[in-house]
C-alpha cells in the first residue's frame, strides 16, 4: 500500500502541472482571442489606419501571444525556452521542410501587406478565383464570392497568382456588344446606342461613348458600345443599356438576329 501511494504521489506533481497547463491553455486561447479582437476594433475605427492592416495586426497578436502560451506551458514541465530553441535549431532542417507551405504563407502575408495590391471590401481575381476582399491575416486571404460563398486563399497562392483588382480605379469601361441584321442601318442602330448613352447620367462625358462596328459575322453586323462610368455604377449600367438597346431597337424595327431552325418536309 505505502508504495502504490509512494507511486501516486510520484505522479502528483505532473498532474499538477497539466491540471495547470490546461488552465493555462484555456486562458491565454481566450485571452488571444479577446486581445486580438480589440487590436482590430480598435484599427477599423480609426479612419486614417487601412482596415487590411487591422486584420492582419489581429492575427499576428493573436499568434504571439499564443507562442507566450506554449512557452509557459513548456516551462511547467520543466522545458525551459531557452531548449525549446536549441531542440528547434537542431531540427531546423526538418522544420523547414515540414513548415515551408506554412512559412511561404507567413512571407507572402507579409508581401501582401507592404505592397497591399489589393484593400478590404474591394473586388478581385486571383488566379481564377474571384470575391470581395473581407480578411487579410498572417497565413490566408478570405474571399466572400456574389453569392456569399466564403473562399479561403492561403497567402502564398494570391502573392505567387496573378491579381486583377476591379475596385482599384475609381472609373471602369463598360463594354457592349449588339448584333444586327445585315439589311438594317447600322448607322441608325449606332445612333439610337449614343442616344441611349448620352442620356444615361452614368455614362461619363470623358472619355466621350464610342459605337463602332467591329465585326461582320456569319447572321449579324456586330455593333461595339464602349461607354465609361463610376467604377460602383458598372453593373448596373451595363444592365439598363442592355435592356434600354433592345427596346429602342424594337421600337424603330432594327432586329437582332438569332439562330433559326428550318425544317424541310419531303414530298411522297
Amino acid at each position: 500500500m505505502d508504495k502504490a501511494l509512494a507511486e501516486i504521489w510520484l505522479y502528483a506533481p505532473l498532474v499538477i502541472n497539466g491540471v495547470k497547463a490546461l488552465l493555462v491553455i484555456i486562458v491565454g486561447w481566450i485571452a488571444a482571442g479577446a486581445v486580438s479582437r480589440f487590436v482590430q476594433n480598435r484599427i477599423a475605427s480609426n479612419p486614417r489606419i487601412d482596415p487590411m492592416l487591422g486584420g492582419f495586426a489581429a492575427s499576428m497578436v493573436r499568434w504571439l501571444i499564443l507562442l507566450i502560451v506554449l512557452v509557459a506551458v513548456l516551462n511547467l514541465f520543466g522545458i525551459q525556452a531557452t531548449s525549446l530553441v536549441a531542440m528547434l535549431g537542431a531540427a531546423t532542417l526538418a522544420i523547414g521542410l515540414a513548415l515551408q507551405g506554412t512559412l511561404s504563407d507567413l512571407a507572402a502575408g507579409f508581401m501582401l501587406i507592404l505592397f497591399r495590391p489589393f484593400r478590404i471590401g474591394q473586388y478581385v481575381d486571383i488566379g481564377g478565383t474571384s470575391g470581395t476582399v473581407k480578411e487579410v491575416n498572417l497565413f490566408f486571404t478570405e474571399l466572400a464570392t456574389p453569392d456569399n460563398i466564403q473562399i479561403i486563399v492561403p497567402n502564398g497562392q494570391v502573392w505567387g497568382e496573378i491579381i486583377r483588382n476591379f475596385s482599384h480605379h475609381d472609373t471602369r469601361r463598360v463594354d457592349l456588344v449588339f448584333g444586327i441584321d445585315y439589311d438594317d442601318d447600322a448607322d441608325r442602330a449606332m445612333e439610337i446606342i449614343l442616344e441611349l448613352a448620352r442620356s444615361d447620367q452614368r455614362v461619363l462625358d470623358d472619355p466621350a461613348p464610342w459605337v463602332r462596328v467591329t465585326n461582320l459575322g456569319d447572321s449579324s453586323v456586330d455593333l461595339t458600345a464602349r461607354l465609361w462610368c463610376n467604377a460602383a455604377d458598372f453593373w448596373e449600367l451595363k444592365f439598363a443599356m442592355t435592356k434600354a438597346v433592345k427596346e429602342a431597337f424594337d421600337a424603330n424595327d432594327i432586329s437582332i438576329p438569332y439562330p433559326h431552325t428550318v425544317e424541310i418536309q419531303k414530298s411522297a
